[in-house]
Formats: C-alpha cells, sequence, structure tokens
C-alpha cells in the first residue's frame, strides 16, 4: 500500500509511506530553492512519483495534513517571517480584526469559536480546491482524507520513536485552532487528553519576542535560543504577565494577539531593554512552561516515555530540559519536529487506519533520514564540467575527506540521498575540525550566517559518553541532532569550536548503519587525530534551503569561499578560500543591542 502525505502550508512538502516503511520525503523549499516557503507542493508530490517510479493509479491514499487553512494556489515566500508575509485582502482584515478585539475574550465567551466559524468558508473552498488540484492536475483517483494538525503532529513523532506507550505531545505556533494537543499513546491507540487554543500559543509568544529582537517572527527563533545563553533572565516576571500554565494548558491572561501582543511587549519592556537578556527570559520561561505541561499530563497518564513534535519542539533546549526531568525515561523528537513533518505524520496516520494492520513499534518505520533525491557520479561529473569546476575523482573519497580536515580544511560534503528534516545530517554538510574556538566567527561570516550561533558537532556513537553527559534515555534522538547535551570536561577542553557558551552542544549521534560514508569520515579522522568527532554545519548560504543538486552544491561552495567540495567520489579545491580571519565585531555588536528596532 502507498499511502501519499502532503503539506501546503508553511514548509510545504510531501512524503510517501509505502507499507509502512517512510520510503521519501522532500519539502519544496529544497527543489524550488526558496526558504520555508508556503503553497501546494506540486514540485515535491512530482519528485517522489518520479524518484520511486510511480504513476498517480499507483497511490492508495493521499492525506492532507491540516483540515482548515487557507489555499495557498501556488507558492508564497516567507523571506519576511510571519509580520511581512503577503496576504491577502480578505486575511489581513481578519488578523487586524483579530488584534483589535483580543481584549474581549474574558468578557465575550466563545470569541474564539466566532472567529474560526467567520474563517469557515474559507477552509471549506481550500478543501474543495485542493481536491481539485489533485484529481485533475495530478490524476489521483484514490481517497483524499484531511487530517487533524497536531494528530499529524503526533503520529510522526509516536510511529517514528518507536514506542509501544507513550505520552505525545505537539506544541507549535497553531493549526487547526489549537496550538497544541496531548495524547496517551498504547499500542497506536491514540486517546486526546487536552487541546491548546492557538489564541494561547507558546510558540506565538515566542515568535513575538523574535520580532521585538529585531529577527523575523516564524524564521529566527533559533537565533533567540543561540543568543540567549549570553544572556540573564531578568524580564521573565514582564513574561509572566502575558502567558501562564494553569491546569496543564497554557493561558494568554494578558489577552493579546498579533499586533497587540507586540504593542504589549514594547508597553511592559523598559525602552533600553538587553535583546541578549530578553532572549534569556523568553528562553528560560518558556523552558519553565513546557516542563510543567509535560509534568501535569505524565503525572495524569503514568506514562514515562515522551514523543514530541511541533515548532516548539525544534527548541533543542528545552527537549533538554524534558529529558532531564527525573518523570522521564526516554524522549524522542521526530527529526522534522516543524511543519516540515506534517507530511510524514499524515502518511503515517493514515496508512495505520487504512491498513488494518496492528502497530509493531520493532517496524523499521523510519530506519532513517535520507529521504531525499541522489545524484549518481556521471550527473555530478557533468554538473562540475558545465560550472568549469576542476575536480580529481577518489576511490576511497571518505579516507581523503578525512585527511583534508586533519590539516585543518573546511570541507563541503554532498553525497547520497539528501536529508529529511531541518537539520544535515551528513549528505548535505560542512565538515570542519572541533579544535578552533574561533571558527563561529570566521565560518559564519563565510557564510553569511548570524555571528553568534554555535556549531553542532558529528560524533561517533560509541564514543558519546567521552563527549556528553546524561545520554540515557535519549540516544535515539541524538542520531537527529534534536536535542543538547551538557558537554564533558573532555569536550570543553578537547573541541572548544562546538561547546556554546553555556557548556552545551546539539550532537548527531553516527552510527555506522544510519550513514556509513559518514561514520568511515569519522573513523579515519579519528585514527588520524585521536578525536571523534567533527563540526557538522547544514551546506548552504544564510536564509537559503539546504542545498538538493549537483549545481546548488558547486553554487554554495564557491559563493562561502569553502576550502574544498567533495561532491559523489569528486573532489575539487577552492582557488579562492575563505581567510580565517576572526573579527568579533559583529558578535560584540549584537551582544549589546538595547532598545525596540521599530515601533508597532
Amino acid at each position: 500500500m502507498h499511502v501519499l502525505g502532503i503539506g501546503d502550508h508553511i514548509s510545504c512538502g510531501s512524503a510517501l509511506v509505502r507499507d509502512g516503511e517512510l520510503i521519501g520525503a522532500i519539502t519544496d523549499e529544497r527543489l524550488i530553492r526558496e526558504k520555508m516557503v508556503f503553497g501546494v507542493p506540486r514540485e515535491s508530490i512530482r519528485a517522489l512519483l518520479k524518484y520511486h517510479g510511480l504513476e498517480p493509479g499507483d497511490v492508495d491514499a493521499v492525506a492532507v495534513a491540516t483540515r482548515n487553512q487557507h489555499l495557498i494556489d501556488g507558492y508564497v515566500d516567507f523571506k519576511d517571517g510571519w509580520f511581512g508575509l503577503r496576504r491577502s485582502k480578505y486575511k489581513r482584515y481578519l488578523f487586524e480584526v483579530a488584534s483589535n478585539v483580543s481584549k474581549l475574550r474574558n468578557r465575550v465567551p466563545g470569541l474564539d469559536r466566532i472567529y474560526y466559524a467567520v474563517r469557515q468558508p474559507a477552509f471549506a473552498a481550500r478543501r474543495r480546491g485542493l481536491e481539485r488540484i489533485l484529481r485533475e492536475e495530478f490524476g489521483f483517483r484514490c481517497p483524499i482524507r484531511f487530517l487533524d494538525h497536531h494528530y499529524c503532529h503526533a503520529t510522526s513523532a509516536y510511529y517514528t520513536g518507536g514506542y509501544r506507550d507513550a505520552a505525545v505531545f505537539s506544541i507549535d505556533g497553531g493549526g487547526d485552532g489549537n496550538c497544541g494537543k496531548v495524547y496517551d499513546v498504547v499500542d497506536g491507540r491514540f486517546t486526546e487528553l487536552c487541546a491548546i487554543p492557538s489564541f494561547d500559543s507558546l510558540g506565538t509568544f515566542y515568535s513575538y519576542v523574535t520580532q521585538i529582537c529585531g529577527f523575523k517572527a516564524g524564521r529566527h527563533e533559533g537565533k533567540i535560543t543561540g543568543l540567549a545563553a549570553n544572556g540573564t533572565p531578568r524580564y521573565v516576571p514582564i513574561l509572566r504577565r502575558i502567558l501562564v500554565l494553569e491546569e496543564g494548558r497554557f493561558r494568554n491572561v494578558a489577552n493579546v494577539f498579533f499586533l497587540s501582543a507586540l504593542r504589549e511587549l514594547q508597553r511592559l519592556l523598559p525602552p533600553d531593554f538587553s535583546h541578549k537578556d530578553l532572549a534569556a527570559s523568553i528562553q528560560d520561561y518558556s523552558e519553565e512552561l513546557v516542563v510543567g505541561l509535560v509534568r501535569y499530563w505524565l503525572a495524569r497518564t503514568g506514562r514515562r516515555n515522551v514523543a514530541l513534535a511541533g515548532g516548539v519542539c525544534a527548541n533543542v533546549k528545552i527537549n533538554q530540559r524534558i529529558h532531564e526531568m527525573p518523570e522521564v525515561d526516554s524522549v524522542f523528537v521526530h527529526p522534522g519536529m516543524s511543519d516540515e513533518g506534517m507530511p510524514v505524520g499524515a502518511s503515517l496516520g493514515l496508512y495505520h487506519e487504512l491498513s488494518g494492520r496492528g502497530y509493531d513499534p520493532a517496524f523499521p518505520t523510519m530506519p532513517h533520514v535520507y529521504l531525499g533525491p541522489e545524484y549518481d557520479d556521471g550527473e555530478i561529473r557533468r554538473e562540475l564540467d558545465r560550472s568549469g569546476v576542476q575536480a580529481s575523482r577518489h576511490d576511497d573519497v571518505d579516507s581523503e575527506i578525512a585527511r583534508l580536515l586533519a590539516g585543518n580544511n573546511v570541507v563541503a560534503r554532498f553525497s547520497g540521498r539528501m536529508e529529511y528534516g531541518p537539520r544535515a545530517l551528513g549528505n548535505r554538510t560542512i565538515l570542519y575540525p572541533t579544535t578552533d574556538p574561533s571558527v563561529h566567527f570566521w565560518l559564519n561570516a563565510a557564510l553569511q550566517r548570524t555571528e553568534f550561533m554555535p556549531f553542532a558537532p558529528a560524533v561517533m556513537a560509541e564514543h558519546g559518553a567521552q563527549c556528553f553527559t546524561g545520554l540515557e534515555g535519549a540516544e535515539d534522538t541524538a542520531r537527529f541532532m534534536t536535542i543538547t547535551f551538557n558537554c564533558t570536561d573532555w569536550m570543553a577542553k578537547s573541541c572548544p569550536g562546538v561547546v556554546h557558551v553555556d557548556n552545551t552542544a546539539r550532537p548527531q549521534l553516527v552510527d555506522e548503519r544510519d550513514n556509513p560514508g559518514l561514520y568511515r569520515i569519522l573513523s579515519r579522522y579519528r585514527e588520524l587525530t585521536g578525536l571523534p568527532c567533527l563540526i557538522n554545519t547544514s551546506f548552504n548560504m544564510h536564509e537559503e534551503p539546504i542545498v538538493c543538486t549537483p549545481y546548488d552544491a558547486i553554487r554554495a561552495f564557491r559563493l562561502g569561499h569553502l576550502d574544498y567540495l567533495a561532491i559523489g567520489n569528486w573532489i575539487a579545491e577552492n582557488p579562492d578560500p575563505q581567510p580565517r580571519n576572526a573579527d568579533t565585531t559583529k558578535h560584540d555588536a549584537a551582544m549589546n543591542r538595547r532598545g525596540t528596532v521599530r515601533r508597532y
């Protein structure tokens, strides 16, 4: 049985499940080269069908993630985040009304329901329009089902986590009228315990702080997480006046939304507030709120396994705090935790509903995340020739990469199938030694990235305990760079290039079964240097998607002035590499930014 899953909102994409196994997953951003793009995922549907040799008639069902949202027929970019998004006049009007009347929520019972009732005709039009596109443009004749947004997050986490029983949490900005749901799941049977309205969203609250600090809400929350470690959480008392946790649910006690929320934050904060301290405050408070939410529902279910998905679960420090809870034995964060995971959850959820097959946690639903396209040596050679890049072919390219890395060179690696999810996990990756504490200054500059963002390590799995504390119960999720751990003294001393200022790191634990090529590179590098880890950062320029094709790889290699490109079995040397200039000017400026960037 083939089930195609699609998501047509932010980070739109498609996934394909065959007889219960996830065999393909692609986001359209990688194909059209526009990060976090919205819209009907036409390109990823075509790519998956072509790659797996399927016709529309071979698909037994189509699962569409999210029941209620507006149809975006065509691609809409997300360059400027939530507050710069191009919306229809109708949708702009709805957001303005919601911003202005949100204060009436306590005085007008059912205001949330009224708001969503007004939008139902547009939601119904989207369902009709999307079904028409799938049938008329693509020729699908199979059943098409629309599934709840948070159910799709929950199924993505549960079915790929390998648990028989678990408390499953979906926590994000919002979808289908809610910003979170909690499920108790046993043997594949989902019992919904809690739904938190979108108006009370922690994810959206975090985005408001992102916007206030001069970044782009919905795009740059990770920058706030990185900045937070440099600050002091002095503004938490102010944040408590806006959002709280009550009886296992977040509650927006300030009754603010969208523009009114930005204005309320600006009103409450001192005029010269410190950006790094506000970042530390929202991070510290978010950890407190989510840990409180998880603790509340674990006490009521008795579960000790926790599965997580949703945009808030992209916050690796929150995930670490959950893992460290005494009530938790094991935690798993789905690799595509944000909305890029919607198609995966939809396809897995519908497959298990239609197949009648009992759930077996030992079944390899997602044995790895290398689920995108790949390119053979001939295709790579032709692109090198077209681009005029001189490259030499190596029979043992992994050993040559290790040798170059041992010589302190930056090596971009393009090999095999592209990764699914937001992390580069070895196949579309930039590698460098972990020994240079100044690397985040000059390599971030080369890639045009934010100066204070830390780099993450790829580590041989059997050496994980040498590098990190508290791995037990999170080893599986650490395969996907979805959680941080405290670093050992040895790690902090030997590998300072990947240890953040708070003594944590976000590792990828690499097993030979997951990625044989990356494991060989790490193994050879350890033979040469004694170190079992390397910097592994995504192969892309700032604000661009991770590279997908040989053309993308060659372009980013040149723009980033990287030392070497290992592409398939070929290695090219850059005649114009980036100088190792550890200029801290931008970093120092970021640490001292204060006050409102703009008024709302």
